[in-house]
């Protein structure tokens, strides 16, 4: 009979919780840059697991580039640096990754769609009307760290597109049909597992979590632009959200 990894309640693979937990140590600047992991037995010891399950854990953090191995001494946390990505009234990732040395979204596709999202289509007020949906994925330093699905109301946004296509980016899309500026009037942040398709966009690990923030853009005068479902790598991007820069409720 083969042996399955243990899991948790929830049915998250004990593994995984185990990465979680020491990925968090290292983000958290518990375990610096140099320090050496504890060993496999130790870790074993530590969560009551097989050495196995350990080793998965590790091979995880390994892959995300957080810690390396080192034959005949030890794993040992690398050096790595988190994007602190602020959310409020004008939210650019470039901006938040100004201090970087490259910062652009690739768009990967961008259509007219009918089946609008629940959540996207009221916030829009599209009353049934369809939407421009774009799909994109958000570098810095050459390192994918956001996956990002956005609807757009279609009838503030002709040919946003074909201006998309020349680009390739929104912000310089938009500008071409003359929208130079719009502001957040919504956010909420959730954390979730990686689906397959958004581990291999962003190149991390089954299983790996991402922030997900899902938000509202509008024009100055109030008309709703842009709704967005962006999953962010929890390894690399901190949200720092603004509260004051949204109306009180």
């Amino acid at each position: 009979m083969t042996k399955t990894t243990p899991r948790a309640t929830s049915g998250y693979s004990t593994w995984r919780l185990i990465a979680d937990e020491v990925r968090s140590e290292i983000i958290d600047g518990y375990l610096q840059t140099g320090a050496k992991l504890p060993t496999e037995a130790e870790l074993a010891e530590r969560f009551q697991v097989h050495r196995n399950t350990v080793r998965q854990a590790v091979a995880a953090l390994v892959s995300e580039g957080l810690v390396e191995r080192r034959q005949g001494s030890g794993t040992y946390v690398l050096p790595h640096t988190l994007l602190l990505h602020r959310i409020g009234l004008r939210t650019r990732l470039s901006e938040s990754a100004r201090d970087t040395t490259t910062t652009f979204n690739r768009p990967l596709s961008a259509e007219l769609v009918t089946d609008t999202p629940a959540e996207a289509h009221d916030r829009l007020q599209l009353q049934g009307r369809p939407a421009l949906k774009i799909e994109t994925i958000g570098h810095t330093d050459g390192s994918a760290v956001a996956r990002s699905t956005a609807w757009f109301n279609a009838d503030l946004t002709p040919e946003l597109d074909d201006h998309l296509r020349h680009t390739r980016s929104i912000t310089k899309a938009l500008q071409a049909i003359g929208i130079d500026d719009y502001v957040r009037t919504w956010s909420a942040v959730s954390a979730r597992t990686a689906t397959t398709e958004e581990a291999q966009d962003l190149n991390i690990p089954a299983g790996s979590i991402v922030l997900v923030v899902r938000s509202l853009n509008s024009l100055t005068d109030g008309r709703p632009l842009q709704y967005s479902n962006t999953r962010f790598r929890a390894d690399q991007v901190e949200l720092d959200i603004d509260f004051d820069a949204f109306p009180k409720r």
